[in-house]
Parts: structure tokens; C-alpha cells; sequence
């Protein structure tokens, strides 16, 4: 929705807005959020709205942040009443000086796009987001109950999904948001919903969204709904697919085979590593790569084989690169990021498919977190201060994991 600041204060009073809800996004790709009247909202568009940073990992201890609206970015929530209604922004986060943050993740997916300018070359991105609906206790509680035992692609009565899945697309359309398509997965419980491509800042910021009504939609519905990697031992784990479809002169060029296209996916394979605590982000990632529920090897499949870590796929008449390893706990604001400037670099440096060392994704979270934070290119794009304190936050996490891999799965299983 692009309107102009005058307009949005006009829409907000005409739609019974009373509440604002300034979201904003943390290291791990949660959405947070702090409300504010409607009746201050022209202040905040204006002044920005300090907040303290240091819960969420984005500032030091004691060092106010400012968030300031994206106007481009207005919802209604529809799952919320309908008088006395409430609207949420996605929200640039700055210094109290009001400069840009080192940790705003959505700054940082912005900057690389601009990269790209100078190349003449733009992205769309879709994705196809598996999770999990599970039962509730009598008090609401998320169960390890799964609410069907139905599987791939099964249909009513097996699939008990299906009209919480249709709820949830139904809302993301009031939303303004368009699924492409939906079904069960294959585990019990399982469910997958497709989108549209998308400018790669809507899509991440609509990955946000989606993620938001799922769980709405599941406790209205008396579920409880999990992104978690591998939420349980023995079913499939929830993947995140990524589709890029890339142009040049209006021309989609992966349906044309230019050159381009191969140096931009061997940066992204040689790189995969390096950016494999970003696909991958909890220890939790790593019982669903073990487990085979992916591939670990770092391949491409030319033919569009599903068992490949990354294919060139044929969707709707349209060929695109599928990213297939990543994770429901990924913060994909990073992973968009990271996997078009290593495509980029690819390009600069005219790689060739040819030169792409055989290897696999590290077999372990502290393994990842130690390539991560060696690796110079995964610096030189986030920033050696947002490398240190992801990968010291990361580091906590794998140790507290390593104490208690139990309590901290748990943990992950309500968060994300």
C-alpha cells in the first residue's frame, strides 16, 4: 500500500484505526512489536519512537534505538476486531541520532539490492513455507499431538488442515497479501503454503506476515502452529524453499541460459557454507540435515531433482533457482541477502559452475557459527559488528544447547 504520509492519517482515522503496532525485526528474524495510539502516530512518522534496543540484541545494554515506520508497509490485522481496529508498520530501525543501524536486518537486505543497480539486473523471490499444526491442552497449551495423521497431498477427512489452511490464505488475501497455493505436507500435521514471487524486500517482509497469521489462525482454531526445523524425531522436518527468478532488459534469464545465471548460482554454491548458520540458524537445523530431510552435499541439479541442495526448477512456465536447504528458523532477510551477494560476487568474478569444489553444508551448529564467523565474505556484507554478536549470541545458544539439548528444543518449539 504506497501512500503519502497525509493519506495514511487519513485512512487510519477513516478505518477506525486506534491501535499502531511499529514492528520490528531481531537478529533471529522474530517479529517484535511495540503498540502506540493512533492519535500519536503522525509523531512517530516524524520523530521516530525510542525504544530500548538491548532485549532484542540490537543495541548495547542501556542504548536507545528509534523506529521509524515504513509507510509502504501498512496492514490491517484482519484476526484482530473490527472496531476500534489495529494496523502495523514494519519499521526502519535507527540510532538514537537517527542513523542507520548496523543490525537492522531489513537495511541490510536493502543495501545489497542497491548493489545490484549498477549491474542492471533485479530479483524476484517466492518461497514455500512448510509447518506443523499441533493440538492444545485444556488450557491452550501446544501439545507434541499432531492434529491429523494424514500425508502428502492427502484430502478432507485424512487432512484435517485443510480449512485452517484455508483461513490463512483467505486472511493473507484480505491482507493484501497472494498465496499461490496450498497443501499438506508430508508428515502428520504437516502443511505448506506457496507464494508468488515478489521484490525480495515484500517477500521477506510478507514471510513475516504469513508467519504471524499462521499462528493466529492456529489458536483461533484451538492449534498450536510450529516452524521448528525438526520438531519431531522421526517425521519430516519443515523446510523453507527459496525461488529467484533473475532479470536483465525485461528478460528473465535463467529461461534464456545466459552465463550470468551460472556465475551467479556457483557464488552461491561456493559460498553455501559460509552462510549455512544463516540458512540454518538453530542447533535444532542440524537434526533435520542429519536426518537426511535435505541435502548436505552441496550440489545443483540441472534437471530439477527435489533431493538437490539447489536446482534450476520450471514453475508455471517459468525457470528460476531453488534454494533448497534452508530452514523454518532462518531469518530470511539474511539468507536473501547472503545468497545475492555471493551470487553477486559470482558474477563480478565471472565463476563458472566448473570451479565449485565438491563438499557439504557443516554437520554441526559450531561448526557453522565457526565458518560464519571466519569467513570474509559473510563480514564484508553483514558487518564485522553484526558478525560478532550474531555468532556470540549463536555461540550461547549452542552451548546451552550442548548442556540441555531438551530444555533448549523446547524452546524453539513454542518461539518459532
Amino acid at each position: 500500500m504506497n501512500l503519502t504520509q497525509n493519506e495514511i492519517i487519513g485512512f487510519i482515522k477513516e478505518n477506525d484505526v486506534k491501535f499502531i503496532r511499529l514492528s520490528f525485526i531481531d537478529l533471529d528474524g522474530a517479529q517484535k512489536n511495540i503498540a502506540v495510539m493512533a492519535d500519536s502516530f503522525k509523531r512517530v512518522i516524524e520523530g521516530g519512537y525510542i525504544f530500548d534496543g538491548a532485549t532484542s540484541g540490537l543495541s548495547e545494554e542501556g542504548a536507545d534505538l528509534k523506529l521509524f515506520p515504513d509507510l509502504g508497509t501498512l496492514h490491517i490485522l484482519a484476526w484482530r476486531p473490527q472496531h476500534g481496529r489495529v494496523a502495523r508498520f514494519l519499521c526502519d530501525v535507527k540510532t538514537a541520532a537517527g542513523e542507520d543501524s548496523p543490525f537492522d536486518v531489513r537495511r541490510i537486505l536493502k543495501s545489497v539490492v542497491e548493489e545490484y543497480k549498477t549491474t542492471g539486473i533485479t530479483f524476484s523471490v517466492g518461497t514455500g513455507s512448510e509447518f506443523y499444526l499441533f493440538k492444545t491442552d485444556e488450557s491452550g497449551n501446544p501439545t507434541t499431538e499432531f492434529q491429523d495423521r494424514a500425508g502428502y497431498f492427502d484430502v478432507a477427512p485424512l487432512d484435517r488442515g485443510e480449512n485452517v489452511r484455508r483461513e490463512i490464505c483467505l486472511t493473507l488475501e484480505e491482507m493484501g497479501i497472494s498465496p499461490l497455493s496450498s497443501h499438506h505436507e508430508k508428515g502428520p500435521g504437516q502443511n505448506e503454503i506457496n507464494f508468488l514471487s515478489r521484490d525480495p524486500l515484500v517477500a521477506c517482509d510478507n514471510q513475516v506476515i504469513f508467519k504471524s497469521v499462521v499462528k493466529a489462525v492456529a489458536t483461533r482454531n484451538g492449534l498450536f502452529a510450529s516452524f521448528m526445523p525438526k520438531p519431531s524425531a522421526i517425521e519430516n522436518g519443515n523446510g523453507l524453499s527459496i525461488d529467484l527468478k533473475m532479470f536483465k532488459d525485461k528478460k528473465a534469464l535463467f529461461d534464456t541460459g545466459d552465463a550470468l545465471c551460472d556465475n551467479f548460482t556457483a557464488g552461491v554454491l561456493s559460498r553455501a557454507r559460509e552462510i549455512c548458520l544463516f540458512t540454518n540458524s538453530v542447533p535444532n537445523s542440524f537434526e533435520r540435515l542429519c536426518a537426511g530431510d535435505c541435502a548436505s552435499d552441496i550440489n545443483l541439479s540441472v534437471t530439477g531433482e527435489r533431493s538437490a541442495f539447489a536446482r534450476y526448477a520450471v514453475k508455471n512456465g517459468t525457470k528460476r533457482f531453488e534454494l533448497r536447504s534452508v530452514d523454518g528458523a532462518a531469518n530470511l532477510y539474511l539468507v536473501v541477502a547472503l545468497t545475492l551477494a555471493a551470487g553477486l560476487d559470482g558474477i563480478k568474478n565471472g565463476e563458472t559452475l566448473a570451479s565449485v569444489k565438491a563438499g557439504s553444508l557443516p554437520r554441526t551448529f559450531t561448526e557453522a557459527i565457526k565458518e560464519a564467523s571466519e569467513s570474509e565474505f559473510v563480514n564484508k556484507t553483514l558487518g564485522k559488528e553484526f558478525v560478532k554478536r550474531y555468532t556470540e549470541r549463536k555461540l550461547s545458544l549452542a552451548a546451552a544447547y550442548e548442556k540441555d539439548p531438551v530444555s533448549v528444543n523446547a524452546d524453539a518449539f513454542r518461539r518459532i
